[in-house]
């Protein structure tokens, strides 16, 4: 009989369980899928954001998106189209009920247990496949998963330390992946960040034009310390960097923002003469709150869009 055993909910960064389904099964099959799912939970970070592990009398399933991960056991001749359906369906419902700040900052195993309810409705609805055939367009999930199909893990990759380490595009064309890429999502915008975008934008402008206006001096007075035009132009790169920064994923990208900040303190230092201490104030706050908003602004995973 085909159906839905039991399912999960994981953080993806650390493995953490946020939330699980009851099950009684002690069966040996089923204790070796449970070390599949410890296994698996603590290398998310490292798999596209759709998989499957088959272990021959079950198939384990796993989505991914927003630092959550979905995962969920099932008999190995349950449809995989429903399978994906019932963890878009769970995904769907946790981000409705649970905010993200909950999810970041949960410290205990399954502090969201109470989800369990859901998912055990939900297991019951699509372990009777006649209720679900009336509701869902089958014919675009199968669309959906034909065109951008789930990863297929090995038991082999599994067990090798390293066996994700050099997972590419090319061996899993359209899946987006959670490891750090140059490519990769970051978390939603959020008001301070917009305010912080804003500021260190009217900071670049505001170093650029009195490096305009320190070149008009140069060029009038001989006697004028070019250096300081290098000052406001630095000045200026470094808070275009920081938004490039804020908006854009690059490697190294905390390192990056507090080298940009210390560059921007360094500019004011040397200005501190054409500067008031409200001014040298004002830019070296900026710098560091568009510093902070970088640290906080995460990366995330990829979104699924199964078409359900």
């Amino acid at each position: 009989m085909s159906m839905i055993l039991s399912a999960s909910v994981v953080r993806v960064r650390d493995g953490l369980p946020l939330s699980a389904s009851t099950d009684y099964d002690q069966s040996t099959g089923m204790q070796e899928c449970r070390k599949y799912f410890k296994m698996l939970s603590k290398k998310l970070s490292q798999l596209p954001d759709r998989c499957t592990l088959k272990t021959g009398q079950y198939n384990i399933n796993f989505i991914s998106s927003l630092g959550v991960s979905y995962m969920m056991l099932c008999t190995e001749n349950y449809p995989s189209v429903l399978a994906f359906c019932f963890l878009d369906e769970l995904q769907k419902e946790f981000i409705t009920t649970y905010n993200m700040m909950k999810t970041n900052t949960a410290v205990r195993p399954y502090c969201f247990i109470e989800f369990d309810n859901f998912i055990q409705r939900t297991k019951q609805r699509y372990n009777n496949t006649r209720s679900l055939s009336t509701k869902m367009n089958l014919a675009d999930m199968q669309t959906e998963i034909k065109l951008r199909p789930p990863y297929q893990i090995s038991v082999s990759e599994l067990d090798s330390a390293n066996g994700f380490a050099h997972l590419s595009m090319a061996e899993y064309k359209g899946t987006g992946k959670i490891s750090a890429a140059p490519h990769q999502r970051l978390e939603p915008v959020t008001l301070p960040g917009i305010v912080s975008f804003v500021l260190s934008l009217l900071c670049g402008a505001l170093n650029l034009i009195r490096g305009f206006h320190a070149i008009e001096s140069l060029l009038q007075n001989e006697g004028e310390d070019f250096s300081y035009v290098i000052a406001f132009f630095l000045g200026t790169a470094a808070c275009l960097y920081q938004c490039y920064l804020f908006v854009y994923y690059t490697g190294w990208r905390n390192a990056k923002s507090f080298l940009t900040f210390g560059l921007i303190c360094l500019c004011n230092m040397y200005l501190y003469e054409l500067r008031n201490l409200w001014q040298l104030f004002f830019h070296v706050t900026v710098g560091a709150f568009c510093t902070l908003q970088i640290r906080l602004r995460q990366p995330q995973g990829k979104s699924p869009d199964y078409n359900v």
